[in-house]
């Protein structure tokens, strides 16, 4: 058993502190995400230019294999440590021991499932793919500890640092392999090398000495929380991977590659907006849980329903105008990503707020209720993926997915969320003005887009891009909000200068 030595760091419980401390978490993460996420886009539009559609499906194949693996590699101690309860020192040694251990043991397995999961996925070429890719997971089990210090202290600005500095060097060294005709090994070694990157910057910055030892009791502790977690996020990276193995084996690698580019750029409001609202929730409703189920459901009521009102009109846009995005962004020989992409959005959107709901459960230690919101949800997803992918291909799956997400993931997800102490009939009310503003603003972006088919993609993003906008911002947002917001900003600016 081993100590650490470091200073505990004094940490601000009251609501007003964390309420400080979260706004600067996400106003960091969204700063952050957008620069990451334009590195990210340009990149992938080099890729899709230098590559072709089989090299992004054979890829698609070892992306399913690392989520699977970077899912339940460190045993659920990210979040274990960032809702810890005692002092950081007394427990970083042991959480960071035991998540180094599991990585290694988790990447050993995936290096020699490696071969019998790309046969299962339908392209057994993917077998050395997979074993580079899934080597990041090393890389986050050894600095898993460290990344949550991050968090919890809400160091959301470093930590964002860090990942934009993998960002850069993933495109110098995934270019350069695609230049180098290594196919979609590119792109598995960019994205290994910005993990590596990553890692070193966290680390760095974290500044927690290096201890390694095993504390039993905190062991317990900590896996006790961890494990029900951890098998609640193996089931949700089933759930998350399993379109690609069932699209991989039965349409094949190209039409795998289409079906990625969808994913890819569907995962686009996520990785900017829900990124940096997760950078902040764990620690801000663990923070909350404290001070009672009042407090809680204020602070889950105002995040869920300005999360749905912020990314439904990106949604609704982003499919209505699916047509004119990828042949603008991508070229025609992507195109048909577009019709799969119209209904991601849709499972988009549920993810984003059952994501959220899943890191209220984890904040509040109801691990158990993530395990059979997502046990619930890929027990009927698995069977509507197979059937749909067999009768229309990628666009099957896409509505197979889109369609179980609605139907069984956001009532069970609400349903938990009632089960933890959140009253959760405030919030559904709050979500129905930006769900029929959605519908309307889809609706006249996709006749514009339709009536300005003639004057290229461009005119078409930008025409029906706009007016969709404010025709959403006019239905959804009822004038005393704006009044109220534009308001506050005047104050915030006159307190600031």
């Amino acid at each position: 058993m081993t100590e650490a030595v470091t200073e505990a760091v004094p940490e601000e419980t009251e609501p007003e502190s964390i309420g400080r401390k979260a706004g600067r978490g996400v106003a960091w993460g969204l700063l952050g995400n957008a620069l990451t996420r334009i590195g990210s886009f340009a990149t992938s539009l080099a890729l899709a230019r230098l590559l072709v559609p089989h090299d992004f499906g054979v890829y698609a194949v070892a992306l399913a294999a690392m989520q699977l693996a970077i899912h339940v590699n460190d045993v659920g101690l990210i979040p274990a440590t960032i809702q810890w309860r005692g002092k950081l020192e007394e427990m970083a040694p042991t959480a960071a021991t035991l998540a180094a251990s599991f990585s290694f043991v988790v990447y050993a397995i995936a290096w020699f499932a490696a071969p019998w999961f790309s046969h299962l996925s339908g392209v057994p070429e993917a077998t050395w793919v997979v074993r580079v890719y899934t080597a990041t997971i090393l890389i986050d089990g050894i600095t898993a500890v460290r990344s949550a210090y991050l968090l919890r202290t809400f160091q959301q600005g470093r930590y964002v640092l860090a990942n934009a500095a993998g960002v850069a060097v993933n495109a110098f060294v995934a270019i350069g392999l695609a230049l180098a005709h290594t196919g979609p090994m590119a792109l598995a070694g960019g994205q290994l090398a910005s993990s590596v990157a990553t890692g070193i910057i966290v680390w760095w910055w974290a500044g927690l000495p290096l201890k390694v030892g095993v504390n039993w009791q905190i062991a317990r502790k900590l896996l006790i929380f961890g494990v029900p977690l951890t098998a609640s996020l193996a089931v949700e990276s089933i759930l998350e991977q399993a379109d690609k193995v069932v699209v991989g084996r039965v349409t094949g690698a190209g039409v795998l590659g289409i079906y990625l580019l969808a994913v890819s750029i569907s995962s686009w409001t996520p990785g900017i907006i829900g990124s940096a609202v997760r950078f902040v929730s764990l620690p801000g409703f663990a923070r909350l849980s404290e001070h009672g189920e009042d407090k809680l459901t204020a602070g889950v009521t105002s995040s869920l329903s300005l999360v749905f009102l912020a990314v439904m009109p990106i949604a609704v846009l982003l499919a209505a105008l699916a047509d004119p995005l990828v042949h603008f962004l991508y070229g025609d020989k992507w195109l048909a990503a577009a019709e799969v992409l119209r209904f991601l959005m849709i499972l988009m959107v549920v993810r984003m707020v059952t994501g959220l709901c899943m890191d209220i459960m984890m904040s509040t230690g109801a691990t158990k209720w993530t395990l059979v919101v997502n046990t619930g949800w890929l027990v009927m997803a698995i069977p509507a993926l197979w059937f749909a992918t067999k009768w229309d291909g990628a666009e099957g799956a896409a509505v197979a997915q889109a369609g179980v997400g609605v139907l069984v993931a956001v009532p069970l997800a609400g349903w938990a969320l009632h089960r933890v102490g959140v009253r959760t009939g405030p919030l559904g009310r709050r979500m129905i003005r930006p769900l029929l503003a959605g519908a309307v603003a889809a609706v006249v972006a996709a006749s514009l887009s339709v009536a300005l088919a003639g004057t290229g993609a461009f005119v078409q993003l930008a025409v029906g891009g706009t007016v969709g906008l404010l025709t959403y911002v006019m239905l959804a947002i009822p004038r005393s909000d704006l009044r109220a917001w534009i308001a506050a900003a005047r104050r915030h600016r006159v307190a600031s200068a």
